[in-house]
Parts: structure tokens; sequence; C-alpha cells
């Protein structure tokens, strides 16, 4: 009896301490300076580069954040298992492609060292404004950024109103609410621009 007794003390305590540590972080997340949610839920590194390559490509800097933010979580030395490298996931092969184009200086810029982050970060602003110039929306632009842009189009040549209709990999499907998702945290804890509030 003593035994059931502690357990119903325990079962109406614990809902009530759940509630009191909720209603704290609550308290300290409304007082705490704007700067310091930033950095905690939506950090931002190597804020000159993304500004001076986002500006020269005409892509939006919130955008670039939202996209490292998915591809490598802010990791310079990330490679995945396709051999994409660094802060934006980059091909090596898609970079030299861009160099080719134009789209960026390959002397200034070296496309087989895309774990500099500044080096990164212009490849990936170019990859961003190639899809721009040959996409109708930042949805798109988002999918083809995983997809391809060859595959974007063939989706939208589908007859399907929105990307978000017509994408047939569930990894972009899931890659375009993840970033559309970081995008928006961004714009919204940034007040639309990087430069510091």
């Amino acid at each position: 009896m003593e035994h059931e007794l502690k357990f119903w003390r325990w079962f109406r305590t614990l809902p009530l301490l759940a509630v009191v540590v909720v209603g704290l972080a609550s308290v300290l997340v409304s007082i705490a300076p704007s700067a310091l949610i930033r950095r905690v839920l939506c950090p931002v590194y190597h804020t000159e580069a993304i500004l001076e390559s986002s500006e020269r490509h005409g892509v939006d800097p919130l955008l670039v954040c939202a996209v490292i933010r998915c591809e490598s979580n802010w990791d310079d030395w990330a490679e995945s298992d396709a051999g994409a490298v660094g802060l934006m996931q980059v091909m090596p092969s898609t970079a030299e492609t861009l160099a080719g184009w134009g789209y960026v200086d390959s002397y200034t810029y070296d496309p087989y060292n895309l774990k500099d982050a500044s080096t990164g970060i212009e490849y990936g602003c170019a990859c961003l404004q190639y899809l721009q110039d040959n996409l109708e929306s930042t949805d798109q632009v988002i999918a083809a950024y995983n997809a391809g842009l060859g595959t974007v189009q063939d989706w939208m040549d589908g007859g399907m109103p929105s990307i978000s209709d017509a994408i047939t990999y569930p990894e972009t499907r899931i890659y375009l609410v993840k970033v559309t998702e970081a995008y928006e945290l961004y714009q919204r804890l940034y007040d639309g621009s990087l430069n510091p509030k």
C-alpha cells in the first residue's frame, strides 16, 4: 500500500515538474537577448564570405545559410558518400563546370579546394545563381540544388502546379521541406538580413 502511495505522489509530481521546467524555459527565451537566441537556434559562421559571395551572385544570404545548415550543419570538412564536399556540399565536377562557364574565377577559387569555407561558399552561391537563372521559384531552386536542374525541369514539364506536388524523389521532398523551414527560421530570427541588429 505504501509503495502504491509513493507511485501516485510521483505520478502527480512529474507533470507539475514538467510544466515548471517548460515555463522557466519559455521565460528564459523571452528575456534572452535576440543575438543569443540566433546563435543557439540558427548560428551563422563565415558571415563576410557569405555576404560577399551572395551579393556577387545575386542570391539571398539567408537562403545560403539555410542550405549550409541542411547540407553540412556548418562543418567545413563535410564530405558525402557521393563525393560532395564542404559547407555547401558541392561536387568537384560541378565546381569545375561552374568555373568553366565563368560563374567563378578558378584562379581565385580553386574548384578542388571546396573544404576551404570561402571557396565552398563561392561555388555554392554560383550554383544557386545558375539555378535561379534557369528556374522560376525559390522552391524549384532548392529542389534542384538537391536533385539537379534537369530533373526539376522534367518534373515541372509534367504539368503539376508546384514543385512540391511534382517531386518524385523522397529525399528531395524531405530536403525541400528542411531547407524551406530553415530559410523561414533564418528570415524570422535575422529580420531578413545578416547584418547585426
